[in-house]
């Protein structure tokens, strides 16, 4: 149901007043999120996004059990009260998986959804709209508020006056205007801001590789890249390279992807025009750029001599990449800064990547994760727990 009225349309739930906050990964919220699950598999009209299909499988009750075992300990918790979200306009579905984080906190909830109109918004909201209306989950309902409304308006600064905890999701500049809007003294902000991220690859691993399994980086990476046409923080833009004796991982591992990319990803003009844009522009603001190897136009890759400060300034989308050469990843260490989020890595020991983190004090890279995984979204994002920053200990002694 989609309530209007004074320039703000409620496209799930309605006006959040009277709630109580829950306890973190409280029985009902649990049982929700497994309801909302197995909806979403069983809907035919979300088989076509595999975005929608990874909320499903975040929501779902082996793993909602997983994150809960492993967060609860022996002190009292409560959600803090409200939480107001204002959710990022490239990516479709990060609005849910706010929401999902501020109900396993234990919160109320308002949700800014972004205001384009993508189908997944559509659908997400249909199904969780169908879910929230059964009797079991009206506590749920009237806890929850997915509202859509002009920036210009007041909304914001009137659901940040009432909110104990505040999530901002977008670029810096988006930021910076929602921070001159006060929140309550004791409420809690959490920024999630433009981040830079990079993948690591060793060419002898993947040459070790049969085809099938090449195939299978390759669709990895392509699901980091592609499917946000290289839009989301986690996806990375430069690619390391270990070389090989050989050099021939590379090779094989690019032309699978460049395979793949044909086959599946949606390339109009537009998209050609802008990637061949963004090269020029690149290449003329950075001088450390190398020449363009390209077979056809749906994957560019450009070499860097050698790294350079402001390195994170220097990005693509619809599959341009930049490369460079490593020997280790504490090659970085000038360079790192808290710019940097997510590093994905294929042939590499995870432990081995984050004691090079850790050990040499780098203000960045707040995730190690295989090739593959760069969108999926946790409770640990952008280094926050999110469940214990949106949840108050109630202390006892």
């Amino acid at each position: 149901m989609i309530l209007m009225g004074n320039d703000i349309e409620y496209l799930v739930g309605g006006e959040v007043e009277k709630f109580s906050p829950l306890v973190p990964y409280s029985d009902l919220v649990c049982d929700f999120l497994s309801d909302l699950s197995s909806e979403i598999f069983k809907d035919e009209r979300c088989k076509a996004f595999p975005d929608i299909i990874s909320v499903a499988f975040f929501a779902r009750q082996g793993n909602i059990r997983r994150l809960k075992k492993s967060f609860l300990d022996d002190k009292f918790r409560l959600g803090k009260g409200l939480a107001f979200h204002i959710t990022p306009s490239n990516i479709p579905v990060q609005f849910i998986f706010s929401y999902f984080f501020g109900l396993l906190a234990g919160n109320a909830n308002v949700v800014r959804v972004p205001s384009k109109n993508f189908p997944q918004i559509n659908l997400l909201c249909d199904i969780t709209n169908k879910i929230l209306s059964r009797s079991a989950y009206r506590e749920l309902y009237n806890m929850t508020a997915f509202v859509r409304y002009d920036r210009a308006s007041d909304w914001t600064k009137f659901f940040s006056a009432k909110c104990q905890v505040r999530l901002i999701w977008g670029g810096d500049a988006t930021i910076e205007s929602i921070r001159k809007i006060p929140i309550p003294p004791r409420s809690t902000e959490l920024v999630f801001a433009d981040r830079y991220s990079l993948a690591l690859f060793d060419e002898a691993a993947l040459e070790n590789l049969n085809e099938r399994d090449i195939v299978k980086v390759a669709q990895n990476f392509y699901n980091d890249t592609y499917l946000a046409d290289q839009n989301a923080c986690s996806s990375p833009q430069l690619i390391l390279w270990r070389k090989s004796a050989t050099a021939k991982g590379r090779k094989i591992f690019w032309e699978a992807v460049e395979k793949l990319a044909g086959e599946r990803y949606d390339f109009p003009p537009i998209k050609a025009t802008g990637k061949y844009t963004d090269f020029c522009k690149n290449a003329i603001k950075f001088p450390k750029t190398g020449t363009l190897t390209k077979n056809n136009n749906v994957l560019y890759r450009a070499d860097i001599s050698e790294l350079f400060e402001g390195l994170e300034d220097l990005r693509g989308k619809f599959g341009l990449f930049y490369e460079h050469d490593v020997d280790s990843l504490e090659e970085l260490k000038d360079f790192v800064n808290e710019k940097y989020q997510t590093l994905t890595y294929f042939g590499f020991s995870p432990l081995e990547l984050a004691e090079i983190v850790v050990n040499n004090r780098w203000r960045g890279i707040d995730r190690i994760i295989p090739v593959g995984k760069a969108l999926d979204v946790g409770v640990i994002w952008d280094g926050y727990d999110l469940i214990g920053q949106m949840s108050r200990i109630v202390y006892h002694e």
